[in-house]
């Protein structure tokens, strides 16, 4: 098996980069969902509710974020310094305490989403901690919904579509690692699993929600509910409908697209 391909969000939801390689940092890769939309009340946002913000290309800079969108146009967004003003931020069950980008950045995610809203990013100071049941103390995870990183095999995709009236693309599933050269699921059944140089430990397979359903190049969802209702026919697990694998890092290095993938 080998990386077929590597992709990071740099803000939570937005449109996935492709990237030849990953510098894996114990939150998940570097760069990878450290800038998120909140409400005015903190709570995170997502294109679960607000599909717009899949539209959104983001691309990280020396000093903080290229962002752009159909309706808002193109900002440049500042990391925040150290002096920067702070807030409390939810995601999920989890509290963060993150940076606060300025006004404009302010406005400007306010414009994406249609109502006011705030963008926020993930420093050194801010922390949060995986789910202890799945983790070993320590652990931390960025803005991503549970786990550092997500894997899936290119023949689970392959296996959906064959099912499909239309298929979909991986970006449905917002990976940072397809692996290609396994069988149908075959992460299913990782415990320990080396990429290039790092070790991973695989944590839990991933519980798929309607952000499946949501067309990430017009941000309309399908009216089938596709792919999430054939994934149900086939694919209930622990939870819910599973597609996927969560991995935690147990070590620091670089992947890239082509490396050697050993389970």
């Amino acid at each position: 098996m080998h990386v077929a391909a590597l992709y990071r969000h740099p803000l939570k939801s937005c449109a996935p980069r492709a990237e030849p390689v990953l510098d894996i940092e114990p939150r998940g890769p570097a760069g990878d969902r450290r800038w998120l939309a909140v409400d005015a009340d903190g709570r995170f946002l997502t294109a679960r509710e607000h599909p717009q913000l899949v539209l959104v290309q983001a691309c990280p800079t020396a000093h903080g974020v290229e962002l752009a969108h159909p309706r808002a146009g193109a900002l440049h967004v500042a990391t925040p310094g150290a002096d920067a003003p702070r807030r409390h931020v939810a995601v999920w069950r989890s509290e963060v305490d993150a940076a606060c980008a300025g006004d404009a950045a302010r406005h400007w995610i306010s414009a994406v989403v249609g109502f006011d809203a705030w963008l926020v990013h993930m420093d050194a100071r801010a922390t949060r901690a995986v789910d202890p049941a799945h983790a070993a103390p320590g652990d931390e995870v960025s803005f991503a919904d549970g786990y550092p990183l997500l894997a899936i095999g290119q023949a689970s995709l392959d296996a959906l579509n064959a099912r499909l009236a239309v298929p979909v693309p991986m970006a449905r599933f917002r990976p940072n690692i397809v692996v290609a050269g396994g069988g149908p699921h075959a992460e299913d059944g990782w415990r320990h699993v080396r990429i290039g140089g790092v070790d991973f430990e695989a944590v839990k397979p991933c519980t798929r929600c309607v952000f499946t359903t949501i067309d990430p190049a017009t941000a309309m969802r399908d009216p089938r509910g596709e792919p999430l209702r054939t994934l149900a026919t086939y694919r209930r697990g622990d939870g819910g409908v599973v597609f996927g694998m969560n991995l935690i890092a147990r070590g620091t290095g670089r992947i890239a697209v082509g490396d050697a993938v050993h389970a």
